[in-house]
């Protein structure tokens, strides 16, 4: 069993940068694959991102590709999501989720439906 819980969401500037993280609970969680989905009301859930147990391979939606970038702390049991050059397509509550497919790219096809364990989400706006 892992708990996770999402921090770090607020208010930003379109163009500006932020940072939500997410703390797992639980001595596996290093074992576990991690991804980041996004929800705005009305919508389906999104997915943002994925990095593989090790952190050495990561997977983005295109439509955040090279402006976020997610990473991981095992030692500190910590996931990150860094989010630059926002814009206010980008607002939604952001939920991290420990993922059971290690590929990312392979996380990206599944539906989110299918993620083992979800934190309870962080809000982020992005003022135009």
């Amino acid at each position: 069993q892992v708990q996770l819980v999402e921090s770090g969401g607020g208010l930003v500037q379109a163009g500006g940068s932020l940072r939500v993280s997410c703390a797992a609970s639980g001595r596996t969680f290093s074992s576990y694959p991690m991804a980041w989905f996004r929800q705005v009301p009305g919508k389906e859930r999104e997915f943002v991102g994925a990095i593989n147990w090790s952190g050495g391979y990561t997977y983005y939606a295109d439509s955040v590709k090279g402006r976020f970038t997610i990473s991981r702390d095992n030692d500190k049991n910590m996931v990150y999501l860094q989010m630059n050059s926002l814009t206010p397509e980008d607002t939604a509550v952001y939920y991290c989720a420990a993922s059971p497919y290690n590929d990312p790219q392979y996380a990206r096809n599944r539906d989110w439906r299918e993620m083992l364990y979800w934190g309870q989400g962080t809000q982020v706006t992005v003022s135009s």
